[in-house]
């Protein structure tokens, strides 16, 4: 039998973990399941695995909703609240006064040559991604031929994610035939918790972008908006919302330009928490240049509370229903059409990355709906390619962790920057 956690225990296992939870979704659910099933014995290695199946089903952060849906089998919504929370709060901590430092000093030349190295690491860190996930997802032709479409609607096309991620879902659901009914009862749930969790965390959700909208802040509501379609659509995880969201925030609204994008998610890989807080990052430099550091903080906080709340809610109210949700063949195939897709929006973005960072100059060819975005070949810029190269040798055949690799990488460029 599984060891009971006390709240005290939690909070100081989830804290720990907080802090300590570098490395992306794939590092992080290791290190839960070394803390909670291996050192804890806290739930059994199915519990555990069942879990994180049912948790890659949601939209959102997989790893955060697996901490929260930890807290919430041992402790219930307390529990769920301390350990999701404790999950996300040490890093968005960081985020926010980097944040505020790169706003501040962003624009100095050597903060300018530091990112360099930095954002060439993130080129081979989503190349390495892209990498990992075509070995697991391109196991048959039809996952091939989705991806490609996927990748081919957002680079050539720029057609919406959503929409994108609706037609993937919709193919997989429907080439799957439909099973015999398989009746799977639900984990029993307090009557008051069934009753209360979707308008209760609903409302908690909406508020604050109803209270910025009665107060005139239009920029808030918009980024509450923004932010919280990306809760609901956020199938893929962080590098797949990434590809959409430099679509909103850079093309589509012009909060921020393709460099400070790619600083972005350089700057959230060195941090602990989930990866996804590259979206605290947007929200904060858009509410900087707007109203500085004091519409930096508020629109930091809209960002966290539309990104992760959605996440309490998707756990409590669906965490019940883990076993039906697990037991449905064509939900299956839907999510696995879905994680097609994502290679192809993650092969869209390593490529979006790759013309902004060793580009300086990219042109979109006119040749009627299809608009690719092509490279100046004369723009190269051979600093910025040789650092990426390095990057990809660290973290490749010599297996050097993430933050030493972007460590060497932004101390060779900032050095060349100053020397």
């Amino acid at each position: 039998m599984p060891a009971m956690a006390s709240l005290s225990q939690l909070f100081l296992t989830f804290l720990r973990i907080g802090l300590l939870s570098f490395g992306g979704p794939a590092a992080q659910i290791a290190l839960l399941h070394r803390e909670i099933v291996e050192e804890r014995q806290w739930l059994t290695e199915r519990q555990y695995l069942r879990a994180l199946s049912f948790c890659m089903l949601l939209p959102g952060p997989e790893a955060m909703q697996l901490a929260t849906w930890v807290g919430w089998r041992l402790r219930g919504t307390a529990g769920g609240l301390i350990s999701g929370g404790l999950f996300v709060l040490p890093g968005a901590l960081v985020i926010a006064a980097l944040a505020l430092a790169y706003a501040s000093y962003g624009a100095r030349p050597e903060v300018a040559g530091l990112m360099l190295g930095v954002k060439a690491t993130v080129i081979a860190l989503v190349a390495q991604a892209l990498l990992k996930l075509g070995r697991k997802v391109l196991a048959r032709p039809s996952a091939l031929l989705i991806s490609i479409a996927a990748f081919a609607a957002l680079y050539v096309l720029h057609l919406p994610f959503p929409l994108v991620i609706a037609c993937a879902a919709l193919v997989g659901w429907l080439g799957q035939p439909a099973p015999a009914a398989q009746e799977v009862q639900p984990v029993p749930a307090p009557v008051t918790e069934r009753l209360w969790v979707w308008p209760l965390w609903v409302t908690l959700w909406f508020a604050p972008m109803v209270a910025a909208g009665l107060a005139g802040q239009t920029l808030l509501y918009d980024i509450g908006m923004l932010f919280s379609k990306l809760a609901v659509f956020s199938f893929g995880g962080a590098y797949a919302v990434l590809a959409w969201l430099a679509q909103e925030a850079v093309t589509a609204r012009g909060w921020l330009d393709p460099a400070q994008m790619a600083d972005a998610l350089g700057l959230a890989e060195t941090t602990p928490g989930p990866l996804i807080l590259v979206t605290q990052f947007v929200g904060m430099i858009t509410g900087f240049a707007a109203g500085g550091w004091q519409m930096a903080l508020a629109a930091g906080a809209m960002v966290l509370w539309v990104t992760f709340i959605p996440c309490f809610l998707w756990i409590f109210a669906f965490a019940p229903h883990l076993e039906r949700l697990l037991a449905r063949p064509r939900l299956q195939a839907a999510l696995e059409a879905i994680t097609a897709a994502v290679l192809g929006v993650v092969a869209n973005l390593a490529l979006w990355f790759a013309l902004h960072v060793l580009f300086a100059q990219t042109w979109l060819p006119k040749l009627g709906p299809l608009a690719p975005e092509l490279p100046v070949l004369s723009s190269l810029q051979p600093g910025a390619l040789a650092l990426t190269l390095l990057a990809a040798l660290l973290l490749g055949p010599l297996r050097r962790s993430v933050p030493l690799t972007l460590a060497v990488t932004a101390f060779i460029s900032y050095a060349l920057t100053i020397y």
